[in-house]
């Protein structure tokens, strides 16, 4: 069957909207996803921007923290702060078969792309979920308290360190999957979910040829902004503008991907930017872009839908 809607995400913003077109699609949704937030702990390879993605499709996330397990037990992670492992990322007792399956498929050569759908088949996930890359791929941030990985800049300090420069280690050999490039060959819109567009849409852009294949693509290409009201439902994107120098709006976000870009969806209380948006040559819906349910996230899928109909 042919896969043919594409979603870039990362973390919770996209694995929410992701949520929200596999309502609406079903298999016919490709979700490309970040791999550059991906580490190593106790010698597993986690991948949790895959894994949020993954979780929120297959409706077993835990929706108050937004990302893991419901009904997670923690027994594996006290008892290593016991022995003095000092274990500040924290791996949930039903997470870990996760990260255990991943390092023994990855250890048998199979590549990440095909980890990834092992998991997603196992979980019952109906859309497929395409990682950006099966090369290293791994965001860096210089910041006033060194370079950081990532997740030692975002859970380890709590995304407190202020960022001079981020930069994605292994972008200039990392090349898309086959996988993606059909994808993205085949798709008939191209949807960029509410993610943080420094460290969640930024890697999957700085994979070659990606931009290149977007700013080329004759199909609509649509953005749902992750700025409301000057700042970021979840994550430190408005703190990263602010370092940056640059006031955190959705005009801000619709200026960084305006190159390659068709159509771009405000919040409510954003409505006032709807002329400078549409003065970057895009198509502007209004909407209340908050997904807080189930039946928020189709509505805002389906809101992104249309404007890519109406921009078909």
């Amino acid at each position: 069957m042919n896969h043919a809607i594409v979603a870039l995400a990362g973390g919770v913003g996209g694995a929410k909207l992701s949520e929200g077109l596999q309502q609406l699609l079903g298999e016919q949704l490709n979700v490309i996803g970040n791999v550059a937030d991906d580490d190593t702990f106790w010698g597993l390879h986690v991948s949790p921007d895959l894994d949020t993605v993954t979780y929120w499709l297959a409706g077993v996330n835990d929706d108050e923290r937004g990302w893991g397990l419901q009904n997670e037990t923690w027994h594996n992670y006290e008892t290593l702060e016991q022995i003095g492992s000092n274990p500040w990322f924290r791996l949930g007792d039903r997470d870990l078969a996760t990260h255990l399956t991943r390092n023994q498929l990855l250890l048998q050569g199979n590549t990440l792309t095909d980890v990834t759908a092992h998991l997603a088949k196992g979980w019952g996930v109906r859309a497929r979920i395409l990682p950006i890359t099966n090369d290293l791929l791994r965001t860096r941030l210089d910041t006033n308290i060194g370079t950081l990985a990532f997740q030692e800049y975002f859970v380890k300090h709590r995304h407190q360190p202020t960022v001079h420069q981020i930069h994605f280690e292994g972008a200039t050999q990392a090349r898309l999957t086959a996988e993606v490039e059909n994808a993205l060959a085949t798709a008939t819109a191209i949807l960029l979910c509410p993610s943080n567009p420094f460290v969640s849409i930024e890697p999957l852009l700085a994979v070659q040829p990606l931009r290149t294949l977007l700013r080329e693509s004759a199909v609509p290409i649509v953005a749902v902004s992750p700025i409301v009201a000057g700042e970021a439902i979840k994550g430190p994107a408005a703190a990263m503008f602010r370092a940056f120098g640059v006031t955190p709006s959705a005009t801000a976000v619709a200026t960084r991907y305006a190159d390659f870009l068709d159509g771009f969806i405000l919040d409510v209380q954003d409505a006032h930017e709807q002329s400078a948006i549409e003065s970057l040559g895009l198509q502007v819906a209004v909407t209340d872009t908050l997904m807080t349910d189930a039946a928020g996230r189709k509505r805002v899928a389906q809101v992104a839908l249309t404007l890519c109909e109406e921009l078909g």
